[in-house]
């Protein structure tokens, strides 16, 4: 690569500046003098981890979904454009993967370089001022997101066209991420946006005047870990502290009168470290910042309410929605909310400052007050008709028939019907993988361990739920619900007891003697409940004792599992890299990185198998819960009315407590008897 180009990648916020210099003062006038105290609001409004869900549709449920789907999101976008005279529209990142449609565009019929991904499309159409980058933006490789971002990486194994491919039409930041060859940032770290706004003088008058807003954008730097297969040797991250240091002082110096973060990651006060996943407590501290948006955390941020740890942190106010002073916000995800920093601007007479008092910040939700959804936006549909029904034509091609329900709405609590089909063809997988490529391990026994992915955290919909009769590669979604790859990793026992281990963080610690009812599950994510689902391999959870300790009777064919014996667990990529953080499962242990989606295997065996069976691939639980008995109820929520999917799966100790918790997610409450 050429200096001049590296220069050009390096500085390709310029042409921004220039051209929206040159838009502001083409008029045939003079910009109009703003007087001192002169005052403004500008409400920023902000998406994040869309994740392609562009249609309030279930492509898995081949259904409509109220709940999500940016064509409701468009709506709230309009709302707020009515209400405030000045806005600006920011993407937070984690826009282009996540349903049937993104796999289908990428995956299942690339899309041509000329054609615009049905995601960026309609985010064209409702006028985006600038967006940010996500970790589930690499997903895809680096010559996809390339093509679909009409990028130019100077990155090793991408070929760029003579001309940029279609893409999005608003400015796109990302300071944190370096190309391995030029040392150069792989998209523009930043850029500045002139918005014309009207504002107040202290006469009263009404003027437009041009504010300058600089936008820099911010990933997850463990995209190295999630994405090694990727991103490895081909690009490298820096911290997010020392990148917004370096950088915001050149946005100022380059004339941006507000500097606004978009920076995908949550809230994290621990020691820091350039490589931590959620480090935007920290980067809150950097002086300079007059906004953030964030994301990744798939959660609502200001929310008075909320449990969430990470919004209980010092320096942190929930109601208000500040982070270390900072107004801060972050809009759910799926396109549930929309979020909005109202910032109260006044003119001192050399440049525009944040009145913190008459700022204000708020997440909109898309379902009302009364519990029915804003209606959609109706340009946003027949934007994207014909993806849409290619993308369900794609997911209904049969695969093969199953005479059992595969769900997870019980996964919690034992039940596998969901997550054992998936370990088979895992294990299948990586078996013939090392019979035929790597000798040295063929006498290692291969055990396969999975989680329930869709485990209610979004609602009672959020379950995988695949009905009897014909399996089709919408089903294989639901059981499987990322982009992940096979990963095998070489481990000894002792390994597996602390993979366990970690897992067990699921459940809270029950007090046998407590009389008030006691939650089993605790805020452990339910993609991290990893099990195994063999007869060969045996063990409890007693939920009784504190983490760490709570692994017994782990046994690997009848007898004791020994802690020094080797063996093969397939996973995927996100765990075999480190993702998770399981103790002594990183990078360190894969003996055979796949090319191969976990979820193109599982529709590679199910066509093979052909005919599933409850017996032969639905019922081989490993694991049960350590019998003791409570003296209150030990509960757990699910769906309503799925009482008899338990009693179907041999939970005879579960038992329905209501089929209403009383909140908005269509959630029950139920209880296990733990001393069955």
């Amino acid at each position: 690569m050429s200096n001049r180009f590296s220069k050009l990648i390096r500085f390709s916020f310029l042409p921004t500046v220039i051209a929206a210099t040159l838009i502001a003062g083409c008029s045939g006038s003079s910009q109009p003098v703003v007087p001192t105290n002169t005052k403004a609001t500008l409400a920023l409004l902000e998406t994040t981890d869309l994740h392609t869900n562009v249609m309030s549709y279930d492509y898995f449920k081949l259904a409509e979904d109220k709940s999500l789907g940016f064509e409701r999101t468009a709506t709230l976008i309009n709302a707020a454009r009515a209400e405030f005279p000045n806005t600006m529209l920011l993407d937070n990142g984690d826009t282009i993967q996540g349903t049937a449609l993104s796999d289908y565009q990428s995956l299942i019929s690339p899309l041509p370089c000329n054609q615009t991904l049905a995601m960026y499309k309609v985010m064209n159409l409702m006028k985006f001022d600038g967006g940010g980058i996500g970790n589930h933006e690499f997903n895809y490789g680096l010559p996809f997101l390339n093509q679909v971002t009409g990028s130019k990486f100077n990155v090793d194994g991408v070929t760029n066209p003579a001309a940029p491919c279609s893409g999005p039409s608003f400015p796109q930041a990302l300071a944190n991420v370096y190309s391995a060859k030029t040392k150069a940032p792989l998209f523009s770290p930043y850029h500045i946006i002139t918005k014309n706004v009207t504002a107040t003088t202290p006469d009263g008058k009404t003027v437009t005047t041009p504010i300058k807003v600089g936008i820099i954008g911010f990933t997850p730097p463990t995209i190295m870990s999630w994405d090694k297969r990727w991103l490895d040797g081909k690009v490298y991250t820096q911290g997010l502290v020392e990148t917004a240091t370096k950088f915001i002082p050149e946005m100022r110096s380059n004339g941006a009168d507000l500097v606004v973060v978009i920076s995908h990651g949550g809230l994290d006060n621990s020691t820091y470290d350039p490589t931590m996943e959620n480090g935007n407590w920290h980067l809150s501290k950097v002086p300079g910042i007059d906004a953030m948006l964030i994301g990744h955390s798939h959660q609502v941020f200001p929310d008075a309410a909320s449990t969430s740890a990470q919004f209980n942190l010092p320096g942190v106010d929930k109601a208000k929605g500040t982070v270390n002073g900072v107004p801060t916000v972050m809009a759910n995800y799926w396109g549930k909310h929309l979020g909005l920093i109202k910032l109260d601007l006044v003119y001192d007479g050399t440049k525009w400052a944040v009145n913190s008092a008459g700022t204000k910040v708020e997440a909109r939700s898309a379902q009302n007050a009364d519990k029915t959804y804003v209606a959609v936006e109706p340009t946003i549909a027949p934007a994207v008709a014909a993806e849409h029904a290619a993308t369900i034509q794609y997911v209904k091609t049969p695969i093969g028939t199953t005479n059992f329900s595969m769900s997870s709405y019980f996964a919690d609590v034992g039940e596998v019907s969901a997550i054992e089909i998936v370990n088979q063809a895992q294990a299948d997988y990586v078996s013939t993988y090392v019979a035929a490529n790597l000798p040295q391990y063929k006498t290692l026994p291969v055990l396969s361990i999975s989680a329930p992915f869709k485990s209610g955290f979004a609602g009672g919909n959020d379950y995988t739920d695949v009905a009897s009769g014909n399996v089709a590669i919408n089903n294989a979604a639901d059981l499987y619900l990322y982009p992940n790859t096979v990963y095998a990793v070489r481990v000894q026992g002792s390994d597996i007891k602390n993979w366990l281990e970690t897992a067990a963080k699921r459940f809270n610690q029950i007090d046998p003697n407590l009389t008030t009812d006691q939650a089993l599950i605790s805020t452990f994510p339910g993609y991290n409940f990893d099990m195994f689902t063999t007869p060969d391999l045996k063990y409890e959870i007693d939920v009784t004792q504190p983490l760490n300790s709570r692994i017994k009777n782990l046994t690997y064919k009848g007898v004791a599992i020994d802690p020094a014996a080797y063996f093969i667990v397939a996973t995927n990529n996100y765990r075999g890299s480190g993702g998770g953080n399981f103790p002594g499962i990183d990078s360190t242990k894969v003996i055979y990185a796949s090319p191969d989606a976990n979820r193109d295997v599982l529709i590679s065996y199910i066509n093979n198998v052909k005919t599933l069976t409850l017996a032969k691939n639905g019922s081989d639980r490993s694991w049960n819960f350590t019998k003791v008995s409570t003296k209150g109820r030990v509960t757990f929520k699910s769906a309503p009315n799925k009482l008899a999917l338990a009693t179907a799966a041999g939970l005879t100790n579960i038992s329905s407590i209501n089929n209403t918790d009383g909140g908005t997610n269509n959630l029950a409450d139920y209880a296990i008897d733990l001393s069955k």
